[in-house]
């Protein structure tokens, strides 16, 4: 009995071993990015992005808690903005603040994640003119890889399961726009 729970012990050991090795191999930072050509003008999607009242209507996130608190201060929209949120476990808590913003051009946020896991990141949102009244739209997020954040991406693929949910947003957005 002693021999069995030695070899399993000598397992676990090795496991977290791996596991920790290969954490560490994972970057610092991460970045997540993705883009959508919109048939609208900049100057129309910079209002949905640019004011934090309209994230209802396109978010992938407010829907995770139709219960979700939501409390607005500082500007009304553009730089001084502020957004806070209180919602179920998937929501979660945080707080966003437009730190800068062009009209028709782009919008930078300092995103803070309170709950589930404390996460200080940078969202930007870059409008680029196409021909026609059409727009390119890049969403990007980028932060630092804390060493628990390194663990779980050895689990858990964040570029894959944030960009689907920037994939949503942008087509959520898209189709706002459109109309």
């Amino acid at each position: 009995m002693l021999e069995i729970l030695i070899y399993v012990g000598i397992a676990l050991a090795a496991f977290f071993l791996v596991i920790i090795g290969l954490a560490l191999t994972k970057p610092k930072k991460f970045v997540v990015e993705r883009s959508q050509n919109i048939q609208a003008s900049p100057a129309k999607i910079y209002e949905y992005i640019s004011d934090f009242h309209h994230w209802k209507s396109w978010s992938p996130w407010e829907k995770l808690d139709p219960e979700m608190q939501a409390t607005f201060s500082g500007a009304e929209k553009g730089k001084g903005a502020v957004y806070e949120w209180l919602g179920n476990k998937k929501a979660g808590q945080g707080r966003m603040e437009i730190l800068d913003a062009e009209p028709e051009r782009y919008v930078s946020i300092k995103l803070d994640f309170i709950k589930p896991f404390p996460s200080h990141n940078t969202t930007t949102f870059k409008l680029e003119p196409q021909a026609e009244h059409s727009t390119v739209m890049t969403w990007r997020m980028e932060g630092p890889m804390v060493f628990m954040g390194r663990v779980m991406s050895v689990f858990i693929n964040m570029e894959k399961m944030v960009g689907r949910d920037f994939e949503n947003g942008l087509l959520n957005l898209k189709e706002l726009a459109e109309k």
